[in-house]
């Protein structure tokens, strides 16, 4: 009995500090896995409307239309999103260094222009950091948001030591109602938490993973090795020393796919500099690997393919980068598996309140037991300090909190 005890404690204390913290990351992070869905409700210029059935147009549409919307901004990236949404252009100017212009993928024509923080990178950065800043590639947030996948892991073993035969919530479940807020929310506590062990169990995962990640980077050991930057001395130069022009963006695609056909670009970064790479980033259409697994380096000058990167070819460590994000956020199955994480996220964060709920009703059980608090029942006066202030808010017997 006294082992029970310490391990309802431990299950108690380990939440109940940060309850409030957690249930707020719980549904930041909810948000955040369908923040692509809102903005596509919310803002109709998010919105890749092709009423027409038209084919996607290239990238190098995208950037010309991009290009003519902003002449003195230098593209620097390409996005890809899902097929309902626009395709991303970033770009850099002297005033503007971070913008994204929003390009219809099926007609070319843009859409909207933002020089700002979106809803869905406010919503990412919210949970993943919040909002804390970034010092010398670390944050205090993103330790503080990946640690409480520590406390949510010893939640869940000291959770099913003390709720005793729980798989009978599979086949029983009990959802007691009409008998006061403190059953009610135990029994939700007990219901809710068995059925989201699976979906407990890949959050706690992947944020364990982010804080290794966290600590790796705090400590500059590289997760993967992109190609160096190229030799100064094999940079090509004309003979009149006029500037030589990088291979087009188009192009770099073309090589990339003709490298590797199944790979369906989603993300592609010009060169920074002139001994950097074009980088075109993908997937291959492999299960629970992000959209960014497979990846391309490209010499920009003549289109030698540099290096390449490979899910199939990865070891252990350089994969689960790339396994993640689609296990935290439920990005692997599309809109089903976002809105299947989207409401598992909202049952999560409803063990976060019914905990402190049950805790609280027992703690206030325990205070009223220990000083004796009398319960009025109408026939006689309560006596004490309160016997003639005429105050009519004592306890009513048999109606206890």
């Amino acid at each position: 009995m006294k082992t029970q005890r310490l391990w309802f404690l431990v299950h108690g204390w380990v939440s109940l500090p940060v309850w409030i913290l957690f249930c707020f990351v719980c549904i930041t992070g909810t948000i955040a896995s369908v923040s692509h869905e809102i903005t596509w409700l919310a803002n109709p210029q998010a919105r890749a409307s092709n009423p027409e059935g038209l084919p996607a147009q290239p990238p190098s549409a995208w950037i010309s239309a991009a290009q003519n919307a902003l002449p003195e901004a230098q593209v620097t990236g390409v996005m890809r999103l899902d097929d309902y949404l626009v395709s991303v252009v970033l770009m850099a100017s002297k005033d503007a260094p971070n913008t994204l212009v929003y390009v219809n993928p099926y007609t070319a024509r843009v859409q909207e222009i933002n020089h700002g923080l979106t809803f869905i990178g406010f919503m990412r950065s919210l949970h993943g950091w919040l909002l804390f800043p970034w010092q010398a590639s670390y944050s205090i947030g993103y330790y503080l948001v990946s640690a409480l996948s520590l406390l949510l892991l010893t939640s869940l073993v000291t959770g099913l030591v003390v709720h005793k035969k729980f798989w009978r919530s599979f086949h029983t479940p009990v959802l007691r109602r009409g008998q006061g807020l403190r059953i009610l929310s135990g029994d939700w506590h007990r219901l809710a938490g068995v059925w989201s062990i699976w979906f407990i169990v890949i959050i706690s995962a992947t944020g364990v993973w982010y804080l290794a990640k966290a600590v790796m980077w705090h400590n500059d050991i590289p997760l993967e090795s992109p190609p160096a930057p190229l030799v100064l001395s094999s940079l090509p130069v004309s003979a009149d020393g006029t500037p030589l022009r990088m291979i087009s963006v188009q192009q770099a695609v073309d090589i990339a796919l003709q490298k590797m056909p199944a790979l369906a670009p989603s993300w592609i970064a010009a060169p920074e500099h002139n001994r950097d790479y074009y980088r075109i980033l993908g997937g291959n259409g492999a299960m629970f690997y992000d959209a960014y697994s497979s990846a391309v380096f490209i010499n920009p000058w003549d289109g030698t393919i540099v290096s390449t990167q490979d899910p199939s070819l990865m070891g252990i460590v350089q994969r689960l980068p790339h396994l993640a994000d689609p296990l935290h956020y439920g990005t692997f199955g599309g809109l089903a598996s976002k809105l299947v994480w989207c409401f598992s996220g909202l049952v999560l964060s409803s063990l976060s309140i019914s905990g402190f709920i049950v805790w609280y009703q027992r703690i206030f059980r325990r205070q009223r037991k220990k000083y004796q608090i009398p319960y009025y029942t109408g026939k006689t006066r309560p006596t004490g300090r309160n016997a003639n202030s005429g105050e009519t808010d004592w306890p009513i017997a048999g109606k206890q909190p």
